[in-house]
């Protein structure tokens, strides 16, 4: 049984990596295939076929998507603007986003994709460095926006689309300017000297760790992203995906979006996930595509059973971060018969699909096809938050088992091992590691911690510089969550180290989403039953729902607000706590125990 289990393995990853390879290698830098003309053709293939299902019931074809995306194409142009230029997007779901930037690129304008989550100083920071004139925003969104307009420090016209009782002042109305222009396709002549090799679109990194970085996402990219996913889950015409990601991100705007438009399907576009009406809105849509984010799977795991979690008929969900932990009780909970989990980053040259759903892996590289991907494993040292290099300068590469820092060799030749970085050279200077294996090699670095296992899955351990030490241990702050989140009551984990006093290294302390049914002291049981004693988190900190400022648009709380707040009760105005020994018990933390535990009265 064990041999023939293998051998059928074997044959289904020959089979589905060749059949994916093969659908895409006519994604080259040197093509003159552009992002424009692979959309083109879906169009003028699919022309009276729903492109979109929007949230007011409305249909809009692919013939109708076009005609609004040659429109932008034609107001680009009216407007002076030239290849090269950017345009930024501040809009929410909808789906006129992906008709804009579609539209911007048959002229080859790139559009700079901003998260609609962020105001203030992050988004006068991220319209600063998209090095654009002008920016168009969504009339809802226009209060938001105004809190950043003080703050942008380049000469900007702001044009509202969908600006009913919009009161920003100085702006230009976007939709009257599109109906005085054509919806003819503009000429092609318009980007032919353009290759795949050069920019499409500007997109953010997702800034849980500071402020975004601006990634350039070159037409080899986009394609890619467009039809990678769509080739792997076997998509056609009949296919419809459920998109309630932030179309701003790669995995929801060019992923799933492309997943689907790709090969003559449907998006459902959403403008929020409801952990609630998700499933009663799959089945009354017909999705059969569902894109996650880990997260999540998780509050749908989180939420009351309905019937509709049997009803539907998505038969894959695609996508990223499911955690062990989450993995088999959303099989269970959903019915969904295949889980295609994926890595990858929107500026990064690394990427793995798990194409046989095995539950907690990101990928597999069979050792037989090693040769044909760039991904290695090289040992790291988390403490100097380096790559370990053996007497001749040269990274050790990771035995199966060991955990290593995951980096991906660089091929300017070759779509899927290009890195095309970000407008800040020093920022991607950081991300290029030289000198590997041989002299003159140059890989990019993932900045992620992963393992692999002898039949070549590979696991996501950690972020770097999310693990720290604490007692002389190594802390995973992936491998805690997990152990925290499979705790009745507990929704969301969030697990960092934090600096205590005179001891050396970090504590752990977790921020926690909980439900009604969570019991406070049971979870210590579990802690301490199942973690070491170095990695049990010392400091808990609760949320009762997800706090929106803390939140990027994909679910995940941002670690830089948790951690410069700490364990502060004084800084913090939700329920702390601290692991107490001599009570047995977690305790609530008062600035007195904090007190004690810096002046060393009290030992942690």
């Amino acid at each position: 049984m064990g041999l023939f289990t293998a051998i059928k393995r074997e044959l289904f990853y020959t089979r589905e990596l060749a059949g994916l390879l093969g659908q895409l290698k006519w994604i080259t830098p040197d093509s003159e295939r552009l992002t424009p003309d692979a959309l083109e053709d879906s169009v003028d293939a699919h022309a009276d076929r729903p492109a979109f299902f929007t949230e007011k019931g409305e249909i809009v074809t692919y013939a109708a998507f076009d005609a609004y995306a040659n429109r932008v194409a034609n107001w680009a142009v009216a407007q002076g603007l030239e290849p090269g230029s950017t345009v930024a997007l501040y809009m929410g779901n909808r789906w006129e986003y992906v008709a804009v930037w579609y539209g911007l690129s048959k002229v080859g304008v790139l559009a700079a994709l901003l998260n609609n989550q962020v105001t203030g100083q992050p988004l006068a920071h991220g319209v600063s460095i998209a090095e654009t004139s002008h920016i168009i925003v969504e009339g809802e969104l226009a209060g938001q926006y105004k809190t950043a307009c003080k703050l942008i420090n380049c000469d900007l016209t702001a044009w509202v689309t969908d600006g009913v009782e919009c009161d920003l002042d100085h702006a230009r109305d976007f939709d009257s300017a599109l109906g005085e222009v054509t919806s003819r396709r503009p000429d092609r002549s318009r980007r032919a000297h353009l290759k795949a090799s050069d920019p499409c679109m500007k997109m953010y990194t997702s800034g849980t760790t500071g402020l975004p970085k601006a990634a350039i996402v070159a037409h080899t990219r986009t394609l890619y992203y467009l039809h990678v996913f769509g080739a792997a889950a076997h998509a056609h015409k009949d296919d419809r995906m459920m998109m309630v990601l932030p179309m701003y991100h790669a995995t929801g705007g060019l992923c799933g979006v492309g997943a689907a438009l790709s090969y003559g399907g449907a998006v459902i576009v959403r403008r929020k996930f409801s952990a609630t009406k998700f499933w009663d809105d799959a089945v009354e849509t017909g999705a059969t595509m569902f894109m996650y984010v880990g997260e999540l799977c998780r509050f749908l795991v989180a939420a009351d059973p309905v019937p509709a979690e049997k009803q539907h008929k998505i038969r894959v969900a695609i996508g990223n971060g499911l955690r062990p932990d989450v993995w088999p009780r959303f099989v269970e909970r959903s019915g969904i018969p295949r889980v295609m989990e994926f890595y990858g980053a929107t500026e990064g040259n690394v990427g793995l699909i798990n194409l046989d759903s095995k539950p907690g892996a990101i990928g597999r590289v069979p050792p037989h096809l090693a040769k044909r991907f760039n991904i290695k494993l090289v040992r790291f040292d988390t403490e100097k938050e380096e790559v370990i290099r053996n007497a001749q300068g040269r990274a050790i590469a990771c035995e199966p088992g060991e955990v290593g820092e995951a980096i991906g060799e660089i091929r300017p030749d070759d779509a899927r091992y290009r890195f095309d970085g970000y407008q800040d050279e020093e920022a991607t200077k950081k991300k290029i590691l030289r000198d590997v294996f041989t002299k003159g090699d140059v890989y990019f670095r993932t900045g992620d911690l992963m393992k692999r296992d002898k039949l070549g899955y590979f696991y996501f351990v950690d972020r770097i510089g999310d693990t720290f030490r604490w007692k002389s241990e190594n802390v995973s702050t992936n491998e805690v969550a997990e152990a925290l989140g499979v705790h009745p009551g507990v929704i969301q984990a969030n697990v960092y180290g934090v600096e205590v006093g005179d001891y050396s290294g970090k504590a752990g302390m977790a921020a926690l989403i909980v439900d009604k049914d969570f019991d406070l002291q049971a979870l210590r049981a579990h802690v301490h039953q199942e973690l070491p004693h170095y990695a049990r988190p010392l400091f808990l900190r609760l949320h009762t729902e997800a706090p929106s400022e803390h939140t990027t648009g994909t679910f995940k709380l941002k670690k830089t607000d948790l951690v410069r707040q700490g364990w502060d009760p004084e800084a913090v105005d939700e329920p702390l706590y601290v692991d107490d020994d001599e009570a047995g018990a977690y305790v609530e933390l008062t600035p007195e125990i904090r007190a004690a535990i810096l002046s060393g009265e009290k030992r942690v």
